[in-house]
């Protein structure tokens, strides 16, 4: 079992972001790979950190990989232990539609509509 831990620091402009903690001591960053579609993804970049023990990990996320439907990142432990520390998944185009995240969205956007509608109604009637 591995020490090593992936948080979330955040997913902008095409790249997700994240701290990896617990990793040696040794100067070296830690052997970390992440897998789209079980294939090992490029453009994954490992800075230190802040601590001795934390390493900034970038990872940007390809073109191909924003499509329809839900698309899985898979972040792992390189080497042959590969143990699983963290995922992310991508939802976009028609498995959107079923999404509740998407229906609150459209949710807001008719409300707020509806908001822009009734204050250019009240002001009409003053």
């Amino acid at each position: 079992m591995s020490d090593l831990t992936i948080t979330k620091i955040r997913f902008h402009n095409g790249t997700w972001e994240g701290v990896i903690q617990n990793a040696a001591d040794n100067g070296l960053p830690p052997d970390i790979q992440v897998l789209y579609q079980d294939r090992p993804l490029e453009g994954i970049s490992i800075t230190e950190g802040a601590a001795t023990s934390e390493w900034n990990l970038h990872i940007a996320i390809p073109a191909q990989a924003i499509s329809d439907g839900v698309q899985t990142f898979v972040i792992a432990e390189g080497g042959s232990s590969g143990q699983k520390l963290e995922s992310f998944s991508l939802i976009a185009g028609e498995a959107a539609v079923d999404d509740m995240r998407a229906e609150i969205e459209l949710l807001r956007a008719e409300l707020d509509m509806l908001k822009r509608a009734f204050r250019r109604h009240c002001l009409e009637t003053s």
